[in-house]
């Protein structure tokens, strides 16, 4: 099992430590993730269906943000990225796409697609860009994401990862 990486330590008012650590979920981690999922307006219907795999940034053991790749052959729905309303702006949206796209290319996938309707300008920082829906691969167009979860105006993206 591969360990957390640890992304930075920083010390509250009291003075006391906070580790930041970057990994896959757990099963312990899901509630959490769902939870932060809907604060934000984010689908969640099909996260049982789809079966996606998360990666968390945790704080003294709290989750804080989340990302998922949901695969499909060499390609994969880069979703649900997500960080706490109280740490937003502060580089987690960054590490978690990271950490995916690290998982991503573990697993011989070489292109990410994504849909989003607010966090286009975050991507497009990120090495996303804007594609046509119609050129996304058959079978992520199957998604319940591409079919019903996002609405048909939400931009989409795609990057080539390198090997």
């Amino acid at each position: 099992m591969l360990r957390p990486k640890l992304l930075h330590a920083k010390s509250n008012v009291a003075g006391t430590a906070h580790v930041s650590e970057l990994g896959r979920a757990s099963m312990q981690d899901l509630i959490a993730i769902r939870a932060l999922l809907e604060r934000s307006g984010l689908p969640t219907s099909d996260l049982e269906s789809a079966r996606p795999e998360f990666a968390v940034i945790r704080e003294d053991g709290r989750v804080i943000a989340a990302g998922a790749l949901q695969r499909f052959g060499s390609s994969a729905l880069l979703r649900s990225v997500v960080v706490a309303p109280d740490r937003r702006g502060s580089g987690l949206g960054q590490a978690v796409v990271s950490e995916l796209e690290r998982m991503a290319r573990g697993s011989q996938v070489i292109c990410l697609v994504l849909l989003t309707q607010t966090a286009a300008e975050f991507f497009a920082r990120q090495g996303y860009r804007v594609i046509e829906r119609s050129t996304v691969p058959r079978a992520i167009q199957g998604s319940e994401e591409f079919r019903a979860l996002c609405p048909n105006f939400a931009t989409c993206m795609a990057k080539r990862l390198p090997p």
